[in-house]
Parts: C-alpha cells; sequence; structure tokens
C-alpha cells in the first residue's frame, strides 16, 4: 500500500494528465458519434469554429494511411509507441526531468492513446454512423467493423483563412487554399501542444551539466628578499 501511494506521488503527472486527456478526449468523441450523423457540420463560433463530425481510418488530422494493411500497421506502431512512451515517462520520472518537459510527454502519450482507443474498440462498440443515421452503442447485430479495424473520430475544423494563391505562386498560382483546413480531434490537439510546448521551452527542460572543476590551488608566490650583502673594505 504504501509501494502504491509512493509511485501516485511521485507519478501524478503524467497520471493526472493522460487520465484527463483520455476523459476529455472520449466524451466528444461519444457524445459526437451518438448525436450526429456523419458530415454533420455545427457552426460554433461565426464561420470559422466549426463541429464538423467525420471519421478517418488512418493518421491524424484526417489523413489516411495505406488501407486495410496500412490501418494495421498504423495501430501496431501507435501501441509500440504508446509502450515505449509509458517507460519514456517512466524513466524521465526517475531521473527527476523538468515538471513541464514530464508533461509535455504525457500529453503525447495521451494523444496517441487516445487514437489508439478510436481504431481498437469503436468498430466493435459502435453501429456503423452515416450521413443519415446516428450511431447506436453496442447494437444487437454487432459494430461495424473488428478489433484494431474501427475509424477515428475528428470534429474540430478551423477554415480561419479563405482565399486564393496569386497568380505567380509556384504550382499552386490561382488555385483556392483554405487555412486551416484539416479537421481533428482533442487527441491530435493533445500530441500537437505536448510536441509545441517542447520545442518553445527545450532550454528550460534541458538539464544543465555540472562540470566540477577542481579548485585551483593558491600558489603563494615567493617573494625573494633582497640578499644584504656587506660590503667589506
Amino acid at each position: 500500500m504504501f509501494h502504491l501511494k509512493e509511485m501516485l506521488q511521485k507519478y501524478k503527472i503524467p497520471l493526472l494528465t493522460v487520465f484527463l486527456v483520455l476523459f476529455i478526449d472520449q466524451f466528444i468523441k461519444i457524445y459526437i458519434k451518438l448525436n450526429y450523423p456523419l458530415g454533420e457540420a455545427v457552426r460554433v463560433c461565426g464561420s470559422w469554429f466549426i463541429l464538423h463530425f467525420t471519421e478517418n481510418p488512418g493518421m491524424a488530422f484526417g489523413m489516411e494511411f495505406g488501407g486495410d494493411y496500412g490501418k494495421i500497421m498504423l495501430s501496431v506502431f501507435r501501441i509500440l509507441a504508446s509502450i515505449g512512451g509509458i517507460l519514456y515517462i517512466r524513466y524521465i520520472g526517475k531521473k527527476g526531468e523538468h515538471p513541464g518537459f514530464i508533461f509535455s510527454v504525457s500529453l503525447i502519450l495521451a494523444g496517441a492513446i487516445g487514437n489508439i482507443l478510436d481504431s481498437a474498440f469503436y468498430g466493435i462498440l459502435f453501429s456503423e454512423s452515416d450521413e443519415f443515421n446516428k450511431a447506436v452503442f453496442m447494437p444487437s447485430d454487432g459494430g461495424y467493423a473488428s478489433f484494431l479495424h474501427g475509424r477515428v473520430v475528428d470534429m474540430f475544423y478551423f477554415p480561419i483563412i479563405n482565399g486564393t494563391f496569386p497568380d505567380w505562386f509556384p504550382f499552386w498560382g490561382g488555385e483556392p487554399f483554405q487555412f486551416f483546413r484539416h479537421i481533428f480531434n482533442f487527441a491530435d490537439a493533445s500530441i500537437s501542444c505536448g510536441v509545441g510546448v517542447i520545442l518553445l521551452f527545450q532550454k528550460r527542460f534541458i538539464k544543465a551539466e555540472v562540470f566540477d572543476t577542481p579548485k585551483e590551488e593558491s600558489t603563494s608566490e615567493s617573494i625573494e628578499e633582497p640578499n644584504n650583502t656587506s660590503s667589506t673594505n
């Protein structure tokens, strides 16, 4: 019991961070999936913040990766990376690294686990979402996919800037562009924030090595006293 209490105290930053991120991420995803049909878009703040329910079988920010085999490979990679992240947090915790660095790595780990949960279990737990029907939790006829074949739920859409590339712009001259066009979820945002904080504050996080320089021994200069030689006549 004492050992468990000591461990919880030592790793309270990563434990709290991962728990809170996973709770918020999964709450939002399950709420969206059960209450909105696929493709539903709800304006939250004008035309620049929209809740837009989408699902993707691949990487973060709506990007895809290599079909079914790519999906399996990506899921396995995420699981292995998460295990590595847990071991790394244990390592930096023992080393006594900066709390901000531990927090940032925990954000990245939590985001990775959040998307793993979608891929691993959502296909089993939910019915298919489409543009006409909302998903059902634990449907009687089974879920829409097998283990590790679930789709990641995305919903945050920030089309802040809409415009057109100038004609002189290489490759895309005259074509429309949008910033930010990717749709993402809370787990993706957690990963991005963790990476961003590390990049911004890396100098504070890196421990400066202390070099023990031997103290210089003070050498007393010998002052030669002038020889008083008596001159004899």
